[in-house]
C-alpha cells in the first residue's frame, strides 16, 4: 500500500469527521426564526413594494424566507440576529404601527442607505444576489418618497412671513443662549444638557436633508476639531462634543434654497464609559425657540443611535463626516451669527 496515498486519504478522512462532530450538533442548537401575524403593510406603487419586498423583507418583515443554506450553524445564527435587528429597528408587516411622519422618516433613510451603500449588507447580497438594489430601483424609490406629502414645496409667502418672525424671535434666543447660567440650560432625559455658547465653536459641516426640508450647521469643540485633523475618529476621543443648529428649510419653485423657521439644536457628547450603551456618544435633541428636550423617556436615545450606526458606524456615528485640515481652516467663525 502507498503510505503517501493511505496518509492523505486517513487526513481527508479525520478532517471530515471532525467537522461532522462539530457542525452536526450544532444544527440543534440553531434558534428559530418565527413570522408573527402581519397587520399593516406598506402602501405604495406596485413598483415600489416589490423593490423593497426583494431586498428587505427577509429582514425588515415577518415575511422573512429562509434558503437551505440560511438554515445551517453556525451561519443561521448571524441570520437570526440580523433578522432580529432589522425587526426592531422597523418592521414593513407592521407599518401601521407608525405614524406618517415616522414612516416618511424610515423611508428616506432606507433610500440614504441604499445610495451610501449600506443596504442591503454586502453580507446578504453575496449569498442573495438577487437582493442587489439597482440604479434603476433607487430613482425609484428616490421619486417615490420625494411624492410624500410632507416632502412637497411649501407654500413660499407663508413660509417668509414665518420665517421673519422666527428670526426676530431668533435675535432674544441668541443673547438668550449667552447669557442664561448653566444651571437654567434645558436637560433631556438621559442627563445630557444644552451647550450654550456652542456657535464660538468651529464650524465642520453643512447639510441639507431632503426628506424632512431642513438644513443644518454642525460645530465641534476643540477636541472634536483636533481628532478630525488629526485622523483620530476610529473612535472619537472622550470629551469631543457636536452640535447641529437646524433650520426648517424654505425652497421656491426655481429651486433656490434658504433657511425658514428655526427648527432646534442636535447635541453629541463622548464618554465612552457614561454612555457605553449608546456607542459612546450622549445624544439629546432640543426642539424649536423654546430648547424643548425630546424624548418621552431616556429611551429615546436608542433610536438615535440605532440610526447612527446604520448610517454612519464607519465614522464612530458621525454623520456627514467633517472636513479636514485647509479645508476645515476656511469654515473657520468669523462671526456669532446664526
Amino acid at each position: 500500500m502507498n503510505i503517501s496515498k493511505w496518509s492523505k486519504t486517513g487526513k481527508a478522512g479525520l478532517f471530515l469527521v471532525i467537522i461532522l462532530v462539530i457542525v452536526v450538533p450544532l444544527q440543534f442548537e440553531t434558534p428559530e426564526i418565527k413570522n408573527p401575524p402581519v397587520t399593516g403593510q406598506l402602501s405604495a406603487p406596485k413598483e415600489v413594494t416589490q423593490i423593497y419586498k426583494r431586498a428587505c423583507y427577509d429582514c425588515h418583515s415577518n415575511e422573512t424566507k429562509l434558503r437551505w443554506y440560511d438554515k445551517i450553524a453556525p451561519a443561521s445564527w448571524k441570520v437570526v440576529a440580523d433578522v432580529r435587528e432589522a425587526r426592531a429597528r422597523f418592521n414593513f408587516s407592521e407599518w401601521n404601527k407608525l405614524s406618517p411622519a415616522d414612516q416618511q422618516v424610515i423611508l428616506w433613510k432606507t433610500v440614504n442607505a441604499v445610495i451610501a451603500g449600506k443596504m442591503p449588507l454586502t453580507s446578504y447580497t453575496m449569498m442573495h444576489p438577487e437582493t442587489k438594489i439597482s440604479k434603476t430601483d433607487v430613482e425609484i424609490l428616490k421619486t417615490y418618497v420625494n411624492s410624500l406629502p410632507n416632502n412637497k414645496p411649501v407654500n413660499i409667502a407663508m413660509a417668509m412671513a414665518s420665517a421673519k418672525a422666527a428670526d426676530d424671535e431668533l435675535k432674544n434666543y441668541r443673547c438668550k443662549d449667552v447669557t442664561d447660567p448653566a444651571a437654567s440650560l434645558p436637560v433631556a432625559l438621559n442627563g445630557v444638557s444644552y451647550i450654550t455658547g456652542y456657535r464660538k465653536w468651529q464650524v465642520i459641516a453643512s447639510t441639507n436633508r431632503f426628506d424632512n426640508y431642513t438644513m443644518r450647521i454642525v460645530y465641534g469643540n476643540d477636541i472634536t476639531v483636533k481628532a478630525i485633523r488629526e485622523g483620530n475618529i476610529h473612535p472619537f476621543p472622550n470629551g469631543a462634543a457636536i452640535a447641529k443648529a437646524v433650520w426648517n428649510k424654505i425652497e421656491d419653485k426655481d429651486g433656490n434654497v434658504w433657511p425658514g423657521t428655526f427648527n432646534g439644536v442636535q447635541v453629541m457628547i463622548k464618554d465612552d464609559k457614561k454612555y457605553a450603551k449608546t456607542g459612546g456618544w450622549g445624544f439629546a435633541i432640543f426642539s424649536g425657540l423654546k430648547l424643548a428636550p425630546v424624548g418621552q423617556t431616556a429611551l429615546f436615545e436608542n433610536d438615535c443611535i440605532n440610526c447612527h450606526r446604520m448610517q454612519a458606524s464607519e465614522n464612530d456615528g458621525v454623520f456627514n463626516i467633517p472636513l479636514k485640515n485647509s479645508e476645515l481652516d476656511k469654515l473657520k467663525n468669523t462671526t456669532d451669527e446664526h
